[in-house]
């Protein structure tokens, strides 16, 4: 009877890390691109944006506030958006991290299923050697009658 692979519990769990981290990484990444968009339309606005060539004092303080304004929200969003790319860089190495254990327990689990190959292919050997030993070597009676 073929024993069980001890660890599969274990492979089980590292598995649903796995996963889990591949989701949280998924996650990270769905943030980043947002922020990057938001960075970009953020930077085109303040591109588009520009100061009156001649106006009165009240539009010309205006125009300036907007592009301060506008300023100022690249800037958090350039800010956010290295916060976002850090736990991006976070979340690849958690995944990856988990991978790896993973991956230790499955070639475990290889190495015990090539383990009982092997030894259902040697058992199956015995059994076909006991068999040919029984009804004798082919060949065996010729041998003796000379």
């Amino acid at each position: 009877m073929a024993t069980p692979f001890r660890l599969a519990g274990l492979l089980r769990l590292r598995g649903m890390q796995e996963e889990q981290a591949a989701g949280e990484l998924a996650i990270a990444n769905a943030s980043l691109r947002a922020a990057e968009r938001r960075e970009q339309r953020t930077a085109q606005a303040l591109a588009e944006s520009e100061l009156p060539e001649r106006a009165d004092d009240l539009s010309w303080q205006a125009a300036v506030a907007a592009r301060a304004g506008l300023t100022g929200l690249l800037t958090e969003a350039v800010a956010a958006r290295d916060v976002v790319d850090f736990r991006v860089r976070q979340a690849t190495g958690d995944w990856s991290d988990a991978r790896a254990r993973a991956q230790m327990i499955r070639k475990l689990e290889e190495r015990h299923q090539a383990a009982l190959v092997a030894e259902e292919l040697r058992l199956e050997q015995l059994v076909l050697d006991e068999a040919a030993s029984r009804r004798g070597a082919p060949g065996a009676d010729l041998m003796e009658d000379r």
